[in-house]
């Protein structure tokens, strides 16, 4: 990375995390993804269990990988395949120590913007694992909560329907059309603008692009 962009995000970086203090969540920025793997590792104690939603950012920055390699406990909702195995995969998860995800946006002020489908990503935002970490690319980084769902609609959702094959009008056209389709990807709308619980939600963001 060039010096001027890195100088640049280190700057906007910092301005977010002190908004994040505000919020009680604790605010962190790495470089590179590279050494937001080495913060996760510092910051997840031996044997402590993971999950996490379905995050491009979690796998594409090599922190999956790495929690897989020390040895934690991974839960993994994708080896449920059975409605049962799924509610018992479900109870798992609501117990993790750590859940990892990204965001869809984050605010220069500190607000984690998201939508989602089946809710299940968002709802262990909201309660359950004992601590949530998010990870983000400073391309994830808006103005305020209208930019941040307007970059939902514009960029992540066409991205992850292309991916996912929801066959909604942004897979189909690339343009969100405020559908209610079957696959719809945007059921609910979530702002998290301040965590009540000290410590829980720790934002990891990163001096690269990552995710959608």
């Amino acid at each position: 990375m060039d010096n001027v962009r890195s100088a640049a995000y280190r700057t906007t970086a910092e301005s977010i995390i002190k908004k994040l203090a505000l919020r009680n969540m604790i605010g962190h920025y790495c470089e590179t993804a590279s050494d937001a793997v080495e913060l996760v590792r510092a910051l997840v104690a031996n044997g402590e269990s993971v999950t996490w939603g379905g995050s491009v950012t979690f796998s594409q920055s090599g922190v999956k990988d790495a929690l897989t390699a020390d040895g934690h406990p991974m839960i993994d909702r994708m080896a449920a395949h059975t409605p049962e195995e799924q509610d018992e995969m479900w109870r798992r998860q609501v117990s993790a120590d750590w859940f990892f995800m990204s965001t869809n946006a984050i605010t220069l002020n500190g607000e984690l913007v998201n939508i989602d489908g089946n809710a299940n990503r968002l709802a262990l935002l909201l309660h359950g694992p004992k601590h949530v970490c998010v990870i983000a690319g400073m391309n994830k980084v808006v103005a305020d909560v209208e930019s941040g769902i307007k970059r939902v609609h514009t960029v992540a959702c066409p991205l992850n329907a292309a991916r996912l094959h929801t066959n909604t009008p942004c897979e189909l056209t690339g343009v969100c059309a405020n559908c209610h389709a079957e696959g719809c990807m945007c059921c609910q709308e979530v702002i998290t603008r301040h965590s009540r619980h000290e410590g829980r939600i720790h934002v990891i963001l990163v001096g690269e692009d990552l995710g959608y």
